[in-house]
């Protein structure tokens, strides 16, 4: 382990932002995507000058955007080990674990008869919905049913979640909660193992007034194994979650949470956080890229999206001490261009950046997003727990 280089690293996760097709990406049915750059290619301005400046073109040919001829830090693109495109693989293995069984997903089908009677039996409602939709879609469409009959909305997304809707007036939120709980212990199945059940209230009695609450609450599973943030954390180290990360991990190796309102919200309580003083990591995944514009296939959505990011990213830059350490990247794809609504199986960007550091340049690209884990890891001086891959960069980050 190497001396101590950063007092605090700020890991930021713009979800789905992928930069080309892994070798693999044929198996899963995304060949030639590129979330990136075909998002260059499909709209008419692109500015992201703050992106630009780390590296990003230089890194990724972009139609808009030009290479710098001398980055601020340093940049490559990691290959995903582990098998899938979900979101907890993604950061699972980004924190040092491979895992090589997919999290189920429901996308196209549905799903199963047997687990939808099961849940049925057991909670005393009739099921409605059963289909891949947004949250907003399915409550015009199925909530009046539901508070008139009483009947129980479930629904998917390209993501490994099964999400129950409940009226917090006429269903409650304890009995949402109650028949979440019953999914959660169903869906621990094998067959049926996805990686999230989420309630998801709402309030409104009429089509075009329904509105989701603040009351949402998500039911994980735990990672398979320790991460590098569990070893910060019993280190003694602070490590500050920004966004889904503290529901993605379960609550594991979390000492302080932050829930965003969105990717922009987000990015406004990072650079509050970059204000304070501590000592360790800041882990933030900024989710709208992914949920509002790649699974919905907006690529304009997306183009602009990315801008408020880079505005937002230029504030933080501007805070950055000497010893602080700043890591871009991605946890899959989400091309707009691709056919359907799912997540697209692509290398991610890392884009690493300190105010200390003296020279920059290309990395040699990596097999796993688990270097990211084991660079923070090797900076804190701490173990990586057994059973986890990954290898440090901090040597040449310099």
């Amino acid at each position: 382990m190497g001396k101590q280089k950063y007092n605090r690293i700020f890991i930021i996760v713009v979800d789905s932002l992928g930069v080309g097709a892994l070798n693999d990406a044929p198996d899963y049915g995304d060949a030639n995507t590129d979330t990136l750059g075909h998002i260059s290619q499909n709209v008419g301005e692109f500015k992201i000058p703050n992106l630009q400046k780390l590296g990003i073109a230089n890194l990724h040919g972009l139609k808009q955007v030009a290479p710098v001829s001398r980055p601020m830090g340093y940049y490559t693109k990691l290959n995903e080990a582990s098998t899938g495109k979900d979101t907890m693989t993604g950061h699972w293995e980004m924190m040092g674990l491979h895992i090589t069984k997919p999290f189920r997903t429901f996308t196209e089908t549905g799903f199963p008869e047997e687990l939808l009677e099961e849940l049925s039996r057991r909670t005393g409602r009739v099921i409605i919905g059963n289909k891949s939709a947004s949250g907003t879609e399915i409550l015009d469409e199925l909530a009046e049913e539901e508070i008139a009959e009483g009947h129980m909305i479930v629904y998917t997304s390209a993501d490994s979640v099964l999400q129950i809707c409940g009226n917090e007036e006429t269903f409650g939120l304890e009995e949402l909660y109650r028949c979440c709980e019953i999914a959660r212990e169903i869906t621990m199945k094998d067959e049926w193992k996805v990686g999230r059940v989420i309630a998801r209230p709402y309030v409104g009695r009429r089509r075009g007034e329904f509105k989701r609450t603040s009351n949402r609450h998500d039911y994980a599973l735990k990672p398979y194994g320790r991460t590098a943030l569990n070893a910060l954390k019993d280190a003694g180290f602070d490590v500050i979650s920004v966004g889904k990360i503290f529901d993605i991990f379960d609550g594991e190796g979390i000492t302080e949470s932050n829930k965003s309102k969105s990717s922009v919200h987000g990015m406004e309580q990072t650079i509050e956080i970059a204000k304070r003083d501590f000592e360790g990591l800041c882990f933030v995944n900024l989710v709208d890229f992914d949920a509002l514009w790649g699974h919905r296939r907006n690529v304009q959505g997306y183009a602009d999206e990315l801008e408020r990011f880079d505005e937002k990213l230029g504030e933080l830059l501007n805070l950055l001490k000497e010893d602080d350490l700043l890591i871009i990247t991605a946890d899959h794809g989400n091309d707009p261009t691709h056919t359907g609504t799912d997540h697209t199986r692509e290398k991610v960007p890392f884009l690493a950046y300190s105010p200390a550091m003296r020279d920059n340049g290309e990395l040699e690209e990596a097999q796993t997003f688990a270097v990211i884990g084991a660079t923070v890891a090797d900076n804190f001086g701490v173990e990586m727990p057994e059973n986890t891959i990954g290898s440090s960069l901090l040597d040449q980050l310099v």
